[in-house]
């Protein structure tokens, strides 16, 4: 049977939930919030997953409206204070993958020191995608490559991404679109994928459970018979 060591989502429909309901967009960015500690925290208690990544901000984000992406990076600052009993209580090792040297030093400083008050935990390794995109994400790896003058394999590839967090085993989608939005093009490459119509801040650890059983159901044969 299939297991779900390393679930990736895209985390879509903050915007066009609190649309629907007659908020600002930002309420819709507040509630997905609230949803990454209830994923998260079930993830952490789920006895097959080892790696949950979650696709933050991306690195065509910045072209949303400047005061919504200042309210993002005010958010992401926040919350990263806040969850860091959360992390502790759960176990959970905090990770990023993305070029954050965009972020204000301040930011970056909340985000190196959450890394370094989490490195220990090993029941779960949260890791958020931050000014992320997956060309990028390659183009840098290929430049480290260069720089530490050492061939590039499939074997080793990896060893000069932001973080080693291994292949995914499902990608979730939700909100509706079918798209992979540039999101961990690498490490997709046999992932199974996973669309819903739910908006993230509706999603629940019910409805990912229900994939989880799809995804167990599903006849994974890595390009043999």
């Amino acid at each position: 049977m299939n297991s779900p060591r390393h679930i990736a989502i895209i985390m879509d429909g903050n915007g066009r939930w609190a649309q629907q309901r007659g908020f600002k967009r930002i309420k819709g960015h507040e509630r997905g919030a609230e949803v990454v500690r209830e994923i998260t925290t079930y993830c952490a208690n789920h006895p097959e997953i080892e790696v949950l990544t979650l696709y933050a901000f991306s690195t065509e984000n910045w072209k949303r409206p400047k005061m919504e992406v200042e309210f993002l990076m005010k958010l992401l600052d926040n919350w990263l204070k806040k969850e860091l009993a959360t992390y502790q209580k759960e176990n959970v090792r905090f990770e990023v993958i993305g070029d954050i040297s965009r972020f204000t030093p301040a930011l970056q400083e909340r985000i190196r020191l959450t890394k370094e008050a989490t490195k220990d935990n090993d029941r779960l390794t949260q890791v958020l995608a931050l000014n992320y995109g997956g060309r990028d994400e390659i183009i840098r790896a290929c430049r480290r490559a260069c720089e530490a003058k050492k061939e590039i394999t499939e074997e080793n590839f990896e060893e000069f991404f932001d973080a080693q967090i291994g292949d995914v085993d499902m990608l979730i989608r939700t909100g509706g679109e079918k798209r992979i939005s540039n999101f961990l093009l690498w490490r997709i490459a046999y992932a199974e994928l996973f669309f819903t119509n739910t908006y993230w801040p509706d999603f629940t650890p019910q409805e990912l459970e229900t994939l989880i059983e799809e995804f167990k159901g599903r006849n994974r044969r890595f390009g043999a018979i």
